[in-house]
């Protein structure tokens, strides 16, 4: 196929994406990411942020990535067994698995990688993962690079992962996996019951914490905190880029032996450069903001009560789940988009999401709350979607 022919291949394909209301694009930010950002020339109050604990442009995050930056340079131009490897990374794993109670830690540039260097190594034929059918991309995709079995449970049905597990009875070492904060519905894995689950049939359990490390929990360890079993979970990633700061890295958390395996094994850790010395030492900062932050996260949870109650007040359909992320269910792909442009224009900046990021026919707007969002900045966004949602037909006027 020539190149002609591939680029008129996919322009018909981009075209058919801007019909339908899929097409995605990106607008610019003109300043640094807070509860209020510069959008196209205007200032706007930013809903579409992990940004949980309003962290990301924390003056103590920024001074340490500086003095991380002067301290140990810009970056490594290594992978970490080469010559990647400063006693910087090695203290933030430390403190990592301290903050979770594990055995150790390893860094990636992205939890995505974590997850994409997880299950292969660890995995054969000979074994079984167990998914939930809502779990993240990343771990789809890890789990497609691993040979394994797979066994995919309805979302967080207990029932069908009990038949799954009854029906992999037969393989060497049984792995659930599966997101503790689902990023699209805001709901928590049911933890508790997989652990009992993973007891009685002998598995392994792992969970991708993004959206729950650092904001979940009196000590902020997550989704697993919640539900009181953090010392039952096997295996953790998760990342340094959502409340931890809003850079990028990643990390995978547990047992000496999965982890030093890992260090020997894992394609994405062997073949990448090391996480940039000013993000490691920004990440240090940032534990110790995390780890004092019990202010922080109530003010999180009542930003996010005040929201629910006044989007639900409204008329809105939001997912139940007790989380700082809120879809507003709309249904129609191209309905979620003109509304997040019509509340661009009354100054909140929100994504539409639609098919293939939910599935069809469950578009929606996701709202994620901040700590760092004033109570006039919560009531300006209730009352924008009020307006908006009259102005459409979504709401009765």
């Amino acid at each position: 196929m020539s190149d002609q022919r591939i680029s008129d291949y996919l322009r018909t394909q981009i075209s058919d994406l801007k019909s339908r209301g899929l097409y995605k694009s990106e607008r610019t930010i003109t300043s640094p990411q807070h509860a209020a950002i510069q959008v196209n020339g205007r200032e706007v109050i930013n809903f579409c942020a992990n940004n949980y604990l309003g962290l990301a442009n924390h003056p103590q995050v920024v001074a340490a990535a500086h003095e991380g930056l002067e301290k140990h340079g810009f970056g490594l131009a290594s992978v970490r067994f080469i010559c990647g490897t400063q006693d910087l990374h090695k203290t933030l794993e430390a403190r990592i698995s301290r903050f979770f109670g594990k055995e150790d830690t390893i860094l990636y540039t992205s939890c995505f990688d974590a997850n994409g260097g997880l299950f292969e190594p660890l995995l054969t034929e000979e074994d079984a993962i167990l998914s939930d059918a809502l779990n993240h991309a990343s771990i789809i995709d890890g789990v497609r690079l691993c040979k394994a079995k797979r066994f995919r449970y309805a979302h967080n049905d207990m029932a069908d992962l009990e038949k799954q597990l009854q029906d992999a009875s037969g393989c060497r070492f049984r792995m659930i996996f599966t997101d503790s904060v689902f990023s699209m519905d805001g709901d928590i894995a049911n933890l508790a019951a997989i652990c009992e689950l993973a007891d009685k049939y002998d598995a392994i359990v792992g969970i991708d914490d993004c959206h729950g490390t650092g904001h979940l929990g009196d000590g902020g360890r997550g989704g697993a905190e919640v539900a009181g079993v953090l010392d039952r979970i096997d295996i953790i990633t998760s990342t340094l880029g959502k409340t931890w700061g809003g850079g990028s890295g990643g990390f995978t958390t547990g047992r000496a032996e999965v982890i030093d395996w890992l260090r020997n094994r894992s394609r994405p850790y062997l073949f990448s450069n090391s996480v940039p010395p000013p993000l490691a030492y920004a990440a240090l900062s940032t534990l110790d903001l995390i780890e004092s932050g019990q202010a922080m996260r109530q003010r999180l949870q009542a930003n996010t009560k005040r929201m629910r109650a006044g989007l639900e007040g409204a008329g809105f359909t939001i997912k139940p789940g007790p989380t700082p992320i809120l879809p507003v269910m709309l249904g129609d792909a191209a309905l979620a988009s003109k509304m997040a442009d019509r509340l661009l224009e009354h100054g909140i900046y929100v994504i539409g999401f639609s098919y293939p990021v939910v599935p069809q026919g469950q578009a929606r707007i996701r709202l994620q709350v901040s700590a760092a969002h004033s109570d006039a900045q919560i009531e300006h966004a209730i009352a924008s979607f009020t307006a908006v949602g009259q102005e459409l037909g979504i709401l009765r006027q």
